[in-house]
């Protein structure tokens, strides 16, 4: 009775101590004003939210909120007081720009749900160039069970780029209006969207820690409504590879404890390149440990680097070849090779010797295993230990294929262990990134984008469609350029171009590296480095239609354009060079042959502009130098 009583006592107390629920909304807007984001709760009694940019929206007014044990604590919610803050540093990155920059006003806003007496937060982050939010739930020791109530509302003749979960983060994006997505439609984050008076929108997550990934459902009126993990139907892979675990992985993962969601973040930006370079996904995950990274992503032993593989071009799979191709990585100044699984037929003996001989020609290895045979503490911590002693550089981790709770955790162990053994982490089968390249640093690049391995799939649309969805989220490991028949729709400048265009830290090449070294553009492709200073998109990248980018490192600029399906001429000004001359090497397509490319060799100056005649499924990449 006394328990009773106090609890009775406890939520008379706090709905006295609230204010009612028309409540004077949040209003945040971003440190130049550009972006804002509201906050308030309905006359329903729905709390809810909207994204506007220069005035306009973005995301229209949607239902904000969680359920935790099947009670929705956005429904007859009250908002409280909120504490404002602001948010202005800077960290070392890997990627398209070599230092990210951190800036936005936030707010934590005390949200209460007088029917179940939660009180709990909102917080919100509103940047130049988007916005994220994200629900803290205090809790003691009962386990809970949370799961999602937010939706994301475009606004109507929106057009949207989205794939489904079939492949699970290795599908191709369609183009819908957002009146044509149909209800039940599945949408794999990041879903990029053109707003229908100019500027672009795109929707994804970050800071993914111990809770189930979010996969968006349309409901056919506009709207995409976040689901976690566990509802999301199980992948071709997943059905394939775990068909034992797909009653498990449906059902709800439990929390004991507070409750901490990931951030929902929603990028927007006035143009292409606005979208590109935004950093939120990567701004709102968690810092690194000092102690295992004490330079963050500079700490030494963290490497980015281009790598050779064996595996899409031919060479058979023995200690032999692997010798071979890193001889010929060698050759091409390359830092590294990823041996797929036939490793493990070795002796240790042999990997040693694999070892040492790539050591001469200054090549390292990453070693492939798949993430099954790696579930146990001890397993885990004996294969980097393994890799670590044989002196690989990096791991190769594969098939995970589903974004349940237990399945994200599983990433964070193998970065962790994989941190204490020095050892570089490339996640394949993986789930999109949602930030853990800046939480664990050493986690250069992971796959989740159907790239080179998928031998049928038409390239051109798709190719100018990644660097302004997928690839939003964070590196992807699509392994670019072939010159064989994988190239299917596109031309060799465009198979070139992609190693320019598809950011990964760890760039791996899928032709064979005879075949590079024998390509008329090998010293361009020598010189492509796999990390950025800057990044410019290019005026004139339309989604799926063209891609272009001018990218820097150092005094090094490079310009890459890859083509959709309809031939085109594309006009560029130079004005991103610095002052003075720069020697220029220009690698078009041939006017007679897909397969052939075309070298110029001339001088350009920051007032100069270049055309690039693409072929249908063409491509364009240039080279200054002083």
């Amino acid at each position: 009775m006394k328990d009773s009583i106090s609890r009775a006592a406890i939520a008379a107390a706090l709905i006295s101590m609230i204010p009612a629920a028309g409540a004077e909304p949040l209003t945040l807007s971003s440190p130049n004003g550009r972006v804002e984001l509201r906050i308030g709760v309905g006359s329903s009694g729905q709390l809810e939210y909207s994204v506007s940019l220069q005035g306009k929206p973005v995301i229209e007014t949607s239902p904000l909120g969680v359920t935790v044990d099947g009670v929705s604590l956005g429904k007859g919610a009250r908002v409280g007081k909120a504490a404002r803050y602001r948010v202005d540093e800077s960290y070392p990155w890997y990627g398209a720009y070599s230092t990210a920059v951190n800036r936005a006003n936030g707010a934590r806003l005390t949200v209460t749900h007088p029917e179940s007496g939660s009180v709990y937060t909102v917080e919100a982050r509103v940047y130049d160039d988007g916005v994220a939010f994200r629900h803290v739930i205090p809790g003691g020791t009962k386990a809970r069970v949370p799961d999602e109530a937010t939706a994301f509302r475009l606004p109507a003749g929106s057009v949207v780029w989205f794939h489904d979960f079939e492949g699970h983060y290795e599908g191709v994006h369609v183009r819908k209006k957002i009146e044509e997505v149909k209800a039940g439609e599945w949408a794999a984050p990041p879903v990029t969207f053109k707003l229908p008076g100019g500027g672009y929108g795109s929707i994804t997550e970050g800071g993914l820690r111990h809770y189930a990934g979010m996969g968006l459902q349309a409901d056919g009126h506009g709207a995409f409504a976040a689901r976690l993990g566990h509802a999301v139907p199980p992948s071709y892979p997943f059905r394939l590879r775990y068909k034992d675990d797909i009653e498990r992985m449906a059902k709800p993962a439990s929390i004991t404890g507070t409750i901490i969601t990931p951030w929902r973040i929603i990028m927007a930006a006035a143009d292409l390149n606005g979208l590109v370079n935004c950093g939120i996904v990567n701004h709102v995950a968690d810092p690194p440990d000092h102690k295992l990274f004490p330079q963050g992503a500079r700490t030494p032993w963290i490497k980015p680097g281009r790598a050779v593989w064996k595996y899409l071009d031919g060479g058979e799979n023995n200690l032999e070849t692997v010798k071979e191709f890193s001889r010929l990585a060698g050759e091409l100044g390359f830092e590294y090779q990823v041996v797929e699984g036939f490793w493990q037929k070795w002796s240790p003996e042999e990997l040693r010797d694999a070892v040492e001989y790539s050591k001469k020609y200054g090549v390292r290895l990453w070693l492939w295993k798949h993430s099954n045979q790696l579930r146990t503490p001890e397993s885990l911590r004996s294969f980097m230990k393994l890799c670590a002693d044989a002196g690989a550089a990096g791991v190769k981790l594969d098939f995970y294929d589903h974004e349940a709770k237990e399945v994200v955790e599983l990433y964070e162990d193998a970065l962790r262990v994989a941190a204490e053994f020095r050892l570089m982490v490339n996640f394949h089968g993986s789930n999109k990134p949602t930030g853990e390249a800046r939480t664990w640093p050493n986690e250069l690049t992971r796959e989740a984008v159907r790239g080179m391995e998928s031998r049928k799939s038409l390239r051109a649309v798709h190719d100018a469609t990644l660097p302004f969805t997928r690839l939003l989220a964070g590196p992807a490991d699509y392994t670019p350029v072939h010159f064989g028949e994988r190239r299917n729709d596109t031309t060799w400048a465009h198979q070139i171009a992609t190693a320019v265009l598809f950011t990964s830290p760890l760039l791996t090449y899928a032709a064979h590296p005879k075949n590079l070294l024998a390509n008329p553009a090998v010293d361009v492709i020598k010189s492509i480095p796999s990390v950025w200073d800057e990044t410019r998109v290019l005026p004139g990248s339309e989604i799926g239609e063209v891609a272009g980018m001018a990218r820097r490192k150092g005094n090094l600029w490079f310009v890459a354009i890859a083509n959709g399906s309809v031939p085109r001429t594309f006009r560029f000004d130079l004005g991103f060079l610095g002052s003075g001359a720069y020697q220029a090497t220009l690698v078009r397509d041939h006017a007679d042959d897909p397969a052939a490319v075309t070298l110029e060799k001339s001088s350009f100056t920051s007032g100069g502009s270049i055309t690039a005649n693409l072929r249908a499924g063409g491509g364009f990449v240039a080279r200054f130098q002083r």
